[in-house]
């Protein structure tokens, strides 16, 4: 299934559903809870060429707006040649005392792991919040484990690596946004919903965040009429593209979709479940109940 919402009404019409199978990593548009308490599995495709597409999208937007690539390119389109205005932020530590920017991760499950991974070499110092994660998680990938406030107030960058759920939607919102730093820029590569937009737009009109790069909104497409997108080079925007990679997409994701189907079908439980709670309440009404 794909962009349309797979509710408690939609799975009731079938008594005997088995499955639910996305092809992509993200759940959001699924009712996993209903899906659960009617036993059916959710499955789900975590493919690298996938989520690792993220990690890479969000590097790029971080380095963008960090090292002031869309004004450089158009200051000198339009006839200019060097200004102090284009200059940027270096972002590791050096060795004549500079300490190096501070990047925040929300999230370090594979996304945010990745990016960390893809930082390690710039010498930043990398901080993360996941209550959800174990202290190893944070070793394996030398990320210094601080608490929501902690990330948001120490962050240079802060960068959204959360699934949507009912506990993150609006994760983000004045309240956070206001204890970022005046000079500390935002990105979301994860959903829209988890970032309150008006709040957004607010502290990036009053200057009281330096920047944001989002690649998803709240509403999708984006109403031409939002406001976020008339403040110029304050907000890169994407339209929901980050893992639009030669390769990589979809493409990947088919043959998982179909296996997890099959098994199903089966009777037998497929890999990469995202409601694992749901498996025994499923082998009481399905396993090895062939309909092949």
């Amino acid at each position: 299934i794909m962009r349309i919402p797979i509710t408690r009404e939609v799975m009731q019409v079938s008594k005997d559903l088995r499955i639910v199978a996305k092809y992509t990593v993200g759940t959001d548009d699924v009712d996993v809870e209903a899906a659960t308490e009617m036993g059916i599995l959710v499955t789900h495709c975590p493919t690298e060429a996938n989520w690792s597409g993220v990690a890479e999208g969000a590097m790029a937007m971080m380095l963008a707006l960090l090292k002031k690539v869309r004004e450089r390119d158009r200051f000198v389109k339009e006839g200019g040649w060097r200004d102090a205005s284009l200059t940027g932020q270096f972002l590791g530590k050096r060795q004549d005392g500079y300490e190096g920017l501070t990047i925040g991760i929300i999230g370090l499950g594979r996304i945010g792991s990745r990016l960390a991974d893809l930082l390690a070499p710039w010498r930043v110092r990398l901080i993360a919040c996941d209550p959800y994660k174990g202290d190893e998680q944070f070793i394996h990938h030398n990320v210094d484990r601080v608490d929501m406030d902690t990330l948001l107030r120490e962050s240079d960058v802060v960068s959204l690596h959360t699934n949507l759920t009912a506990e993150t939607r609006g994760m983000i919102g004045a309240e956070q946004l206001g204890k970022m730093k005046s000079t500390a820029v935002l990105l979301n590569t994860s959903r829209g919903p988890v970032v309150n937009g008006d709040a957004l737009f607010e502290v990036l009109d009053q200057g009281r965040i330096a920047a944001a790069a989002i690649d998803v909104f709240e509403e999708e497409p984006v109403p031409a009429q939002s406001p976020l997108l008339g403040l110029g080079d304050k907000i890169l925007v994407s339209p929901h593209v980050v893992t639009f990679n030669i390769g990589a997409g979809l493409t990947t994701a088919i043959p998982w979709a179909t296996d997890h189907v099959l098994a199903a079908l089966r009777g037998e439980v497929p890999e990469h479940v995202y409601n694992p709670e749901v498996i025994d309440k499923w082998l009481d009404r399905f396993g090895g109940k062939n309909l092949l």
